[in-house]
């Protein structure tokens, strides 16, 4: 063989394995991940625009089959039903949305001073219940499962143990209502960075909650952001508090962005995750490192460094 033909065999060889690299990467960008993470419609505003739509089916072009969205009780109930319909239509799960109630703030029974007005406690079913059917309607809509709740505020001025049994009479009052329709709460602790003067701070207390509550319909939300500034140990926790637990989100710390921006081994945690065979949601419960849709790019194929362990 002579060094032309060399050279153009050469040429036609790297041709060949160029295109073969560029269907693999194409591939793998479209394929779903092997955990169901699930981005919210902040995250690809610069590459799909801001109608949730078209996010949407971004989302799923690009692997992702789960979505969720902090504020879909907010959204008109027509722009939910075509969410709901479009999720549907795909395939996709549709992810947490939060519902609030705030169980400890509504407490009962407070240490207030003399002449201070206590709460009413047929005042506060009667606004747990309103909180509770929107929530069940809303779930309807869109096919959801969960519903993110927050407990609220710690009161300084009453025994924890007082404030622990206020919630828990509260979350049983709401399991009811959701029970028959399918809906869990999932509770989710803040850390004290973010959230000064939380009732619900850790996992393990989430964990002693729900026990007490003892209903299909309150679980745990744990938010590994959350978890490894307040107490970190996240593998230990999630297998620990794994009967109990309903959702996963993640974040890195510090700056609370995609996976690969901090000290959280999310390859590690991931697999870990798929090794006891989670099929739940993974909220992507953080911003984008980098503006525009670079960062978009780039938060894609964060997930796909980490979501890289299936042997």
């Amino acid at each position: 063989m002579n060094r032309r033909t060399f050279a153009a065999t050469s040429a036609t060889v790297a041709a060949a394995g160029a295109s073969v690299v560029s269907a693999g990467a194409a591939q793998s960008t479209s394929q779903p991940f092997n955990l169901n993470y699930a981005p919210g419609f902040r995250h690809f505003t610069n590459s799909a625009g801001k109608d949730p739509l078209d996010q949407i089916q971004f989302m799923y072009d690009h692997g992702f089959r789960g979505i969720e969205d902090n504020g879909m009780m907010k959204k008109p109930v027509e722009l939910q039903q075509k969410i709901g319909d479009k999720l549907a239509a795909l395939g996709m799960t549709m992810g947490v949305f939060v519902t609030g109630f705030g169980m400890n703030t509504k407490r009962l029974n407070s240490n207030i001073p003399d002449g201070a007005k206590r709460a009413d406690k047929k005042a506060v079913r009667e606004s747990l219940k309103k909180d509770c059917e929107k929530a069940i309607e809303t779930s309807k809509r869109v096919n959801a499962k969960w519903t993110t709740i927050v407990l609220g505020a710690h009161n300084p001025n009453l025994d924890y143990d007082y404030q622990f049994a206020n919630v828990v009479d509260n979350l049983k009052y709401c399991s009811e209502l959701m029970e028959p329709h399918g809906l869990v709460m999932v509770m989710e602790p803040l850390n004290y960075m973010n959230h000064p003067g939380v009732f619900l701070k850790t996992v393990p207390q989430a964990y002693a909650i729900c026990k007490a509550v003892s209903s299909p319909s309150c679980k745990i939300l744990n938010d590994l952001y959350h978890q490894q500034i307040e107490i970190g140990n996240l593998i230990n926790n999630i297998d620990r508090a794994w009967d109990e637990t309903a959702y996963i989100q993640v974040g890195d710390v510090p700056g609370r962005k995609e996976p690969t921006t901090g000290e959280i081994n999310y390859k590690n945690v991931f697999k870990h995750l798929y090794d006891k065979g989670y099929k739940g949601i993974v909220g992507m419960e953080h911003g984008n490192s980098l503006p525009g849709a670079e960062g978009e790019q780039r938060l894609i194929q964060a997930y796909r460094e980490v979501d890289n362990f299936k042997i």
